[in-house]
């Protein structure tokens, strides 16, 4: 009995002894991440019997010291093309970099010419989502189909921290991007260079940028240059920038676009007409305000049309969930001294405080402010560096310098983007003129860059030096970056041909 009780004990002792072994995952479904990428990712390739584990190489941050003014501009264009050979990876192989020296966290994820198949995809989709620190995954060239690219939103949406993703020369079939900013979309950087994207992308991106319905409430930097988009497409573009109030820059350079895509781009930079779906929608939204706080008669036009008769107008955060209860509060307070009292007749309003209001209202529904101004944007990815937080009191329909001009309704237009870069289509001195026009119109706020190097019309004509002065006072990167922007447009020009 007390060797047989022995033997059991042993047994025991085995068991607490090889316990490690028994309790190490079997499948990668198993697998806890660490957070460290290189160590999850032999640990995870390992258990889905991949042949070929990826490396992983940390960047090298030197400093360099500023050349001479006289080597400049080489100098740009050196450093320029050097990045684009250092991303080049035959191998799988996943380039990151480090958040500091002292905190050795992942930031950036780099995966550069290589195939990222959908095993591959699976162990990324274990690994990104427990980088905590991660910011930015950028993927060239690596083989992306309909299939794995549906695996990559998923893994996108899991990443708690990430919100610029760079997807360039992948080219899908079914032109679904428009789905990494959809309404629920958290990025704020997005590029989709050089994918092939033709007029269906275009439409399927305008409509994810806004609707009379919907509008994308993150997203401040969109980069679609050397695409297909043509003139139809950027009719689809034009049409989901006229109500997305927070999309800060826009490149659509190399896109064959003509005067008349250009045309509809203009338009909605300036004043313009809603069309009959879009009246229909804002009456919805002034007859669904009726049931909440009264908002001041000076925040909205409401004069005699044949198009839009008047009603009463009321607002509340029902209307835009951003809406902030100090702001309710706030509203709250001026409808209380407003309200006369009991014997008293109601004060007539004074024209020079409604215009006053007007103007307050317009900078909190979305519109630039001076603060805005000091935007830096990095023309070569158009990514803004420096951001600034917009709050939206009322629905784009219900702006309150929306007017009734000759029996139509007149929406003041997209004063939020501060950087549009046409470079490289096809746009003859038609298209300034209507630029002009717009430009004209937004006064000291909204556009503050537009690009247009390269395109059918001569530096030297009228309307393009107009332009130049009208916006060499508001534009922010030239004092930022002088000189920078033409030397990397000349690259990416280079790079993308010869791609």
């Amino acid at each position: 009995m007390k060797k047989r009780g022995d033997k059991s004990a042993k047994e025991k002792v085995d068991k607490v002894d090889t316990g490690i072994e028994e309790d190490a995952p079997k499948t990668a479904d198993d697998y806890q991440c660490s957070g460290n990428l290189e160590l999850d990712l032999q640990e995870l390739c390992k258990l889905t019997g991949m042949r070929e584990i990826p490396a992983v190489k940390t960047k090298q941050t030197e400093k360099v010291p500023p050349p001479d003014r006289g080597v400049m501009e080489e100098s740009q264009t050196q450093t320029i093309s050097e990045s684009r050979k250092s991303m080049w990876s035959p191998k799988p192989c996943l380039q990151i970099e480090l958040e500091d020296e002292d905190h050795r966290s992942t930031k950036v994820v780099k995966i550069s010419g290589w195939v990222v198949d959908k095993q591959m995809l699976q162990v990324l989709n274990k690994t990104l989502p427990s980088l905590n620190s991660l910011q930015c995954l950028h993927m060239w060239r690596s083989g992306l189909t309909d299939n794995t690219f549906t695996l990559l939103r998923n893994t996108i949406s899991l990443c708690s921290n990430l919100r610029k993703v760079i997807l360039e020369g992948n080219s899908l079939p079914e032109q679904s991007y428009h789905l990494m900013i959809g309404e629920g979309s958290m990025l704020t950087h997005l590029s989709l260079r050089n994918n092939c994207i033709g007029e269906e992308g275009a439409r399927l991106i305008g409509s994810a940028l806004s609707t009379v319905h919907s509008a994308n409430k993150n997203l401040l930097s969109l980069n679609l240059a050397f695409n297909s988009i043509g003139d139809s497409g950027a009719v689809y573009i034009a049409q989901g920038l006229r109500f997305n109030r927070f999309l800060r820059c826009l490149s659509l350079s190399y896109n064959h676009i003509g005067d008349k895509g250009a045309a509809h781009l203009a338009e909605v930079l300036g004043p313009f007409a809603l069309t009959h779906e879009e009246i229909k929608e804002r009456r919805k939204l002034l007859m669904k305000g009726e049931e909440s706080t009264l908002i001041q008669p000076s925040q909205v036009s409401l004069t005699d049309s044949t198009s839009e008769p008047p009603l009463s107008v009321h607002s509340s955060s029902s209307l835009d969930p951003t809406i902030n209860n100090k702001s309710v509060k706030k509203k709250d307070n001026v409808k209380k001294e407003e309200k006369p009292t009991p014997g008293q007749a109601a004060k007539k309003e004074d024209p020079k405080l409604a215009k006053k209001d007007s103007k307050v209202a317009r900078g909190q529904t979305g519109k630039l402010s001076s603060k805005d101004k000091n935007l830096i944007v990095s023309e070569s990815e158009t990514f803004v560096q420096e951001t600034v937080e917009v709050t939206e009191v009322v629905a784009p329909l219900l702006d309150p310098e929306i007017q009734h001009t000759g029996g139509k309704v007149i929406y003041p237009g997209n004063s939020c983007l501060v950087s549009l870069n046409l470079s490289g289509n096809k746009l003859t001195e038609q298209s300034l003129q209507l630029f002009l026009s717009s430009l004209t119109s937004q006064g000291d706020g909204g556009l503050q860059r537009l690009s247009l190097n390269r395109n059918r019309f001569s530096p030297e004509c009228d309307t393009f030096l107009k332009i130049q002065e009208l916006l060499s006072p508001k534009d922010s990167f030239n004092k930022n970056s002088s000189g920078q922007v033409e030397d990397e447009e000349q690259v990416e020009a280079k790079t993308s041909g010869s791609a």
